[in-house]
């Protein structure tokens, strides 16, 4: 017998307030000073006023980020073992080895703050509250899905998460819109607009930078530079490979984006600097993606093998940030392994829980098309001839 929707969903509550073991919750309330291991490269900003090179942070909130990270890598791997079983078709983009980008962000900003992306979006969305079942049902197209099945990999959404979109770079844009209804609205938060390397020659992009610099707008213009645009290495696209230096007149920032401190510090002054009426950044975080573009590709024709495990090997966000923990005296071994544990356990479940919800109504797809009380009385189907009646 299958649990009912309100058990899982009770059950998969219980295990995500689950951060971190009794040993590491004793610790509750202590912070700790960690010296960055990586630099900055700054484009028209001053060194003495830039991102420091140290973080101070709650050691609850430091083992925090490392289970976000590892929690998302589980849901990624089980997505990407989903599509090989044919439960997930379509498009499917993981994040698998950029996971300390979102999770550094969100945990520099707050959830009042407003987040647009593209199309590898999975990780943003579980952060800005999502829970991993509803991910996994909705790239199954399933009623239970964070879009009732109705998005898919490229268009979830969530509480100031403006997706997932699956237009190369027409987020960018939007994103300069949202910032400038917070100026408007004199909200004190600010919007990451992020793109990827592949969209950063889009012409919309530096549309988007002008506006945003002529009228001050607290936007943080961030590319996720993970090196191939689909299977074109960055080096073969782009004339100038600087891309935090692309804004011209916007001061830009280069962060180590397998760093999560680096990134985390980097979104905390960032941040402080939008709102401090001095507008737009132009962020690059350096990343790396372990898969494929999708998951129809391989990842292997343009790049080699011993490239990807060089960097699996050296610079894995996870395994670079659980020596931090262990070198300062954060936590233990065996804590760690627990929270690995407890990940591992937390997707089992929601891959049960995404399983178990059924497809959606077919009545669920001319639902939400309009603004409810402003639907016509028809709607045009597939075909001309096809009408569908709303009322």
């Amino acid at each position: 017998m299958l649990p009912t929707t309100s058990t899982t969903r009770a059950v998969a509550s219980l295990l995500a307030r689950r951060a971190f073991s009794a040993t590491a919750a004793s610790r509750a309330g202590e912070t700790v000073t960690i010296p960055l291991k990586s630099t900055y490269d700054l484009h028209k900003i001053d060194p003495a006023e830039g991102p420091r090179d140290s973080v101070t942070l709650p050691k609850t909130e430091l083992i925090d980020m490392y289970k976000n990270m590892v929690l998302m890598r589980r849901m990624e791997t089980a997505a990407d073992a989903l599509y090989k079983q044919k439960l997930i078709r379509g498009f499917c983009h993981l994040n698998i080895g950029q996971e300390a980008v979102s999770v550094g962000i969100e945990h520099g900003i707050t959830k009042d703050d407003a987040i647009i992306t593209a199309y590898r979006c999975h990780g943003f969305v579980m952060m800005r509250g999502a829970s991993v079942a509803s991910i996994l049902a909705e790239l199954m197209g399933r009623k239970d899905g964070i879009t009732k099945g109705k998005g898919g990999s490229m268009h979830m959404f969530a509480h100031n998460f403006y997706g997932g979109n699956g237009i190369v770079g027409a987020q960018v844009p939007v994103g300069a819109g949202i910032a400038l209804a917070q100026q408007y609205l004199q909200h004190q938060n600010i919007t990451f607009s992020l793109y990827g390397d592949g969209a950063a020659n889009q012409g919309q992009v530096f549309e988007a930078y002008n506006m945003a610099k002529l009228w001050n707008l607290p936007v943080i213009f961030a590319c996720e530079n993970n090196r191939y645009g689909m299977g074109t290495s960055a080096a073969r696209a782009a004339a100038s490979t600087d891309y935090y230096t692309r804004g011209d007149y916007v001061p830009g920032v280069k962060i180590n984006g397998m760093d999560v401190l680096a990134v985390w510090e980097a979104t905390r002054w960032g941040k402080e600097y939008a709102l401090s009426g001095k507008g737009p950044l132009v962020f690059e975080f350096a990343t790396y993606r372990y898969g494929g573009h999708s998951m129809s590709d391989p990842g292997t024709t343009y790049r080699t093998r011993e490239e990807i495990q060089h960097m699996r090997s050296t610079r894995d966000p996870i395994m670079g940030f659980k020596n931090v923990l262990l070198e300062h005296g954060i936590t233990t071994e065996a804590d760690l392994k627990v929270l690995d544990k407890e990940a591992k356990e937390h997707v089992d479940q929601a891959v049960e829980e995404a399983k178990a919800s059924p497809e959606p109504a077919l009545e669920e797809m001319w639902t939400e098309i309009y603004q409810k009380g402003t639907e016509p009385d028809t709607i045009r189907g597939c075909v001309p001839q096809e009408i569908i009646r709303l009322h």
